[in-house]
């Protein structure tokens, strides 16, 4: 069976559900799920997880993410983006690139956001945006999120282009109303490309319509990055037989004398059999005792 993670590149005007049901088409499979919702209107690496793969979508959403984006000055719009209505229109022109620059860096570091009403939040089971949609009020919890860098490229006219390094669960289109306002304008978000969610990168992306060729012709198997690979960022454990056995059956095992001094307390491993297989994931026990709990099992307990 088909199984693996996909590095595609999102088109334009589909959703990440629009992406994931293509696939379910073209590979013949139900079990597949992406990690990290991208805007319709947004591009960029969609990480989509098939198969058996669909077990680490907790484990990959954590990951840091990379984009490219363009903020237009001078307008606010209801959705935060060029898809909705504008809402406010201020002056810009009196704005320069290095105020723009440095209004940049007070955005860096752990920030508050409030997401946006219109977005895949979810409030009570159902998604912000279709409450909004339906003329509900919509009032999103606000959040803590963490952005790595904030880079400024250049400025033509009222559109700025820029780079940010942000960690899960940060919205671009909040961070670009937020600094609009701290600028003393209005802005929103116009243009966005992730060009990087954890390990994959977008130049290695493979657009929707280039793997669907792929797959027609029967080609499509070396796209897929293992599991065990797609997880390379956490550290790795080889067990002994009788810890294997243990580890199928969801039950702690120890670190062995040696095995892990350089791993720090409450750190995620991968745990392989002697032969590399990837068995689960295990989570190292805060006070150094080398035992480590076993958050997840990956491989059927059949296994022999």
């Amino acid at each position: 069976m088909v199984e693996g993670i996909l590095n595609i590149d999102k088109p334009s005007g589909w959703t990440s559900h629009d992406v994931v049901a293509k696939l379910r088409g073209v590979i013949g499979i139900r079990k597949i799920g992406h990690a990290g919702t991208l805007d319709p209107a947004a591009t960029g690496v969609l990480v989509v997880c098939v198969g058996n793969g669909t077990r680490i979508v907790e484990y990959l959403v954590e990951d840091d993410k990379i984009y490219e984006g363009i903020m237009k000055l001078g307008e606010a719009t209801d959705t935060q983006d060029g898809e909705g209505s504008v809402v406010e229109q201020k002056p810009w022109e009196q704005l320069t690139e290095e105020g723009i620059a440095s209004c940049f860096a007070k955005f860096t570091g752990e920030i508050s956001q409030t997401p946006p009403s219109f977005s895949a939040v979810k409030l009570g089971g159902v998604p912000s945006y279709k409450l909004a949609r339906a003329g509900r009020a919509v009032a999103v919890p606000e959040r803590t999120v963490t952005i790595h860098s904030l880079e400024f490229l250049r400025k033509k006219g009222a559109l700025v282009t820029f780079k940010v390094h942000c960690s899960k669960g940060t919205y671009i289109r909040t961070l670009c109303q937020d600094i609009g306002e701290s600028l003393g304008t209005a802005a929103h978000l116009a243009v966005l490309r992730r060009v990087r969610a954890g390990q994959f990168d977008i130049s290695n992306s493979l657009t929707l319509d280039r793997f669907v060729q792929e797959a027609a012709a029967g080609n499509s198997d070396p796209f897929f990055l293992s599991v065990d690979d797609a997880l390379g960022r956490y550290s790795a454990v080889t067990l002994d037989p009788e810890r294997e056995k243990r580890v199928i059956h969801g039950n702690p095992v120890c670190l062995k004398e040696g095995e892990g001094d350089h791993f720090h307390p409450e750190a995620l491993l991968r745990l392989r059999s002697q032969n590399g297989q990837l068995i689960a994931m295990g989570r190292m026990a805060g006070d150094r005792s080398g035992k480590i709990k076993i958050e997840k099992v990956l491989i059927h307990q059949d296994h022999s």
